[in-house]
């Protein structure tokens, strides 16, 4: 469900966007019982976004055919915002700013998740929807408050979800889900359209199962939005990784998991594998960062949410979360005065905390404490859902950006994750190390038992390709294909699926079994087109035995691809091209090998 596997399903034909909206719509309806979504598009809501798909060519628009949820209290046009509140509830005409990228780039919304209500929570069951379950164990909290997304996500019911985060709504539930939260710098991403929780502080965020996903999404949805007072612009900072990179560790005595040793003995295996994925790592005070995070619910901040809801709560007439409401209601002890102090004292750490993530490029902690039952949050619902926010709490307060990664499993294989954060605006900073963090080990995406698939960062492919040759390949050799074997009995890796420069003419060549293709460079401005091509890791020590065994025409040569890289890949001789036929206009072998008669 990875973006890219499906967009490579699209172009080969092997799948419709109408046969896999059915296949989803199925699954949710086959999980009913987590309590993951609110409402669900119907076949009649989903067919404009079909219809749309056949107007546009899937190589213009990134997320051609991709399915997503969004989190109920993000606005999806003529499907109603419950914020999992149903007397709170309206039906906006418009999409939300960041819903419309996401839209206009071809992807396709599939409905709205379950939350804890009005975003006020980090445990999945303040809903009266039910208790979002956990997508290993039923009996466990789903995280929240972007409970369904993230469960949406992690079994395979969409390909990417929308959640948002105040105080770890974005990065908890992705830690136990074994997916990647990307919480992205405040403001990044346009919050027209989200109910605030607190707006100064509030953050769209995505559930993905892969890194190149959410690198993917951030690029699409950082919009400036001229609408929105917290909105900024996407001046990434251009601080790049090298080999090595500095990561900050907390002080042991700065580590808590309330009764759970299990998760120290995860985190300690987390760093070693930051350090083998080229990080120095260096021991800092997390304190400071932790005294920070009390202001969010002990400070002022709270009465951002009663400024949000605070009205609706206050009318008797209408119903909602006795949790969710006495949270909130607090906020009536606070006086403008307490909001100075509050806003006096987060400067002062501020310019501490700052001081210290300037000493390392980012600074890793655990995503959260501890893992609890369903069952153990009724019997306690406020202390256990501080514990479950112990390392989320300062990240937007002191405008950080931070990105949770999956970093393996406990003896009752649940999931355990890990929380890098940085600077704003050093988002992509962040992307980086992940993904040199997962070329080391990575544990599969969500809960689908299924490999991650090979990154395809340039950072991470300088890195891993150390030992082997890239490898173009675009006929027999692709995945799927007769001689595909011929790359993976050498152990060979697969890079990314991608497509030539448009400067080449692809021909069926005579004879076989096995066919065979050929590709053909051509002028520039000619009537040449770009073909399917797979990009391959080939072992050092086996690549002269591939060579040896490609017959003639067929060699290794330079090819270009569509972004301008030269890569070794099969070209062919021109005397070959005698009697072959140019299938040029159909672009990748599969549809060929698909056009044959039986």
């Amino acid at each position: 469900m990875n973006i890219e596997a499906l967009r490579h399903a699209y172009r080969s034909g092997a799948l419709s966007p109408e046969i896999l909206l059915r296949q989803c719509l199925e699954k949710i309806q086959d999980m009913q019982s987590s309590n993951a979504w609110i409402s669900v598009l119907n076949e009649e809501q989903l067919t404009p976004y079909l219809e749309h798909l056949k107007t546009i060519n899937i190589e213009d628009y990134p997320l051609w055919g991709i399915p997503f949820a969004v989190k109920d209290n993000i606005d999806v046009k003529d499907i109603p915002t419950t914020a999992a509140c149903p007397d709170f509830a309206y039906t906006p005409s418009e999409h939300a700013f960041v819903v419309q990228q996401l839209i206009d780039a071809g992807a396709i919304p599939l409905g709205k998740t379950n939350l804890d209500q009005f975003a006020t929570g980090l445990v999945g069951t303040r809903s009266p929807y039910g208790a979002v379950t956990n997508a290993f164990d039923e009996k466990y909290i789903s995280g929240g408050s972007s409970s369904g997304s993230s469960f949406a996500v992690a079994t395979g019911q969409v390909s990417f979800a929308l959640g948002t985060d105040t105080a770890g709504s974005g990065r908890v539930p992705a830690a136990l889900h074994n997916i990647i939260g990307t919480k992205p710098s405040v403001g990044l991403l346009s919050c027209r359209g989200v109910v605030p929780a607190c707006k100064s502080l509030d953050c769209v965020t995505f559930f993905t199962t892969t890194q190149d996903d959410a690198d993917t999404l951030l690029d699409i949805s950082s919009v400036y939005d001229n609408e929105d007072i917290y909105s900024r612009h996407a001046e990434f900072s251009k601080k790049k990784i090298t080999e090595k990179f500095t990561v900050g560790i907390p002080k042991d005595e700065d580590l808590e998991f309330f009764g759970h040793p299990e998760y120290l003995t995860l985190f300690k295996q987390a760093c070693k594998q930051l350090e083998k994925a080229g990080a120095e790592l260096v021991t800092i005070d997390l304190s400071i960062f932790l005294k920070a995070a009390t202001l969010l619910y002990n400070g002022p901040w709270v009465a951002e949410r009663y400024h949000a809801v605070g009205s609706f709560i206050e009318d008797t007439t209408k119903q909602c979360d006795q949790t969710v409401s006495a949270i909130i209601k607090g906020a009536n002890t606070k006086t403008a005065v307490d909001a100075f102090d509050g806003i006096y004292q987060l400067a002062e750490f501020k310019k501490q905390c700052d001081k210290i993530l300037a000493s390392v490029d980012t600074i890793v902690m655990p995503t959260t404490s501890n893992h609890y039952t369903i069952a153990e949050l009724e019997e306690n619902p406020i202390a256990l859902n501080s514990h479950m926010g112990y390392y989320t709490n300062f990240i937007n307060l002191l405008d950080y950006s931070a990105l949770a990664i999956p970093a393996g499993f406990t003896g009752s294989n649940l999931p355990f994750g890990i929380t890098l954060f940085a600077n704003k605006l050093e988002d992509k900073l962040l992307q980086q190390i992940s993904h040199r963090y997962l070329s080391v080990k990575s544990w599969g995406m969500g809960a689908s038992n299924m490999a991650m698939p090979p990154s395809t960062d340039s950072s991470t492919k300088q890195l891993s390709l150390d030992g082997y040759i890239p490898v173009a390949v675009c006929g027999a050799h692709l995945s799927g294909m007769p001689l595909n074997h011929q790359l993976t009995d050498r152990n060979a890796l697969l890079l990314e699926t991608s497509t030539t420069s448009k400067n080449y003419h692809f021909y069926a060549l005579a004879g076989g079994p096995p066919f065979r293709p050929g590709l053909k460079r051509v002028k520039q401005g000619a009537d040449g087109a770009s073909i399917l091509i797979e990009i391959w890791a080939v072992p050092t020590e086996h690549f002269g035995s591939f060579v040896a065994g490609i017959p003639a025409p067929l060699g290794i040569g330079k090819l270009e691809t569509i972004n301008g890289d030269w890569v070794s890949g099969f070209i062919c001789e021109d005397y070959g091209l005698e009697g072959a036929s140019d299938i040029t206009s159909l672009r990748s072998w599969r549809d060929y090998i698909a056009s044959l008669p039986n």
